[in-house]
């Protein structure tokens, strides 16, 4: 019996380490005298998209996210709003959720930043992630298990997007997705302060290194980091990205 009990004691112990290692890494830095927040999470880690609940209606908030999850026996380790979406809170552009469409790939220009071409596709898969533009998404007709739209690119394939300006006096609090080279991390960036697109890439590129890079939003960007004491609130959002592990 007692060998038993330090059986489960150390097996206990194990799964606890697991959980904290794989766990996403928060933290906070700052570039150029902007202060950023970030965290990154491995690939084989359970990242998903979330839009509606059990019943159909859209989730919205982390708190509601928490209690979906939470229902089933999973916990919240890390979110960010993940797409733009219209008043309805229905994605603008492409989204797919557990290999499911709920949205359509839009390619053409548009007004807003969505419509700023070229705009991309964040991808989530078992293996990896990645962050394509649209019409190669299109043309290569790759298919995830998680994916959503929005624009601009902040990197393409180590270069900004050209209609970046370093002179820009557009400021706003930004959040976006970065994927490592070898597709193994995925990086979600938000400012703690308004910057410009241009300085947004730029620390996608040359801080983080993340040769492709997207934005996710703006004026709405919300983060939930526990490990940095942040649930931010506000109005309802549309697709939330998050990493979920079972409760401890």
């Amino acid at each position: 019996m007692q060998a038993e009990r330090l059986l489960v004691g150390i097996l206990t112990l194990w799964m606890a380490m697991v959980s904290a290692v794989s766990a996403a890494t928060c933290r906070d830095t700052e570039f150029e005298g902007t202060g950023f927040s970030v965290c990154t999470v491995s690939a084989g880690e359970d990242l998903r998209l979330f839009l509606h609940d059990d019943r159909g209606g859209i989730i919205g908030s982390f708190a509601r996210l928490e209690e979906t999850l939470a229902a089933e026996g999973l916990e919240l380790v890390f979110a960010m709003n993940a797409g733009m979406y219209h008043p309805d809170r229905r994605p603008v552009g492409l989204y797919v959720e557990d290999g499911e469409r709920e949205a359509s790939l839009v390619t053409r220009a548009g007004p807003g930043n969505f419509g700023m071409l070229p705009n991309g596709v964040f991808c989530i898969d078992p293996e990896g992630f990645a962050v394509v533009e649209s019409t190669e998404y299109r043309d290569t007709g790759r298919a995830c298990r998680y994916a959503t739209q929005s624009g601009p690119m902040l990197v393409i394939d180590g270069t900004l997007h050209p209609r970046f300006l370093p002179d820009s006096t557009s400021l706003q609090i930004r959040n976006g997705v970065g994927v490592s080279g070898d597709g193994q991390h995925a990086v979600f960036v938000i400012s703690r302060g308004t910057v410009t697109f241009h300085r947004f890439a730029r620390f996608f590129r040359d801080v983080l290194q993340t040769p492709d890079a997207l934005y996710l939003d703006g004026s709405i960007s919300r983060l939930f980091a526990p490990e940095l004491g942040r649930a931010d609130w506000g109005f309802p959002m549309g697709p939330i990205v998050g990493l979920v592990h079972p409760r401890g």
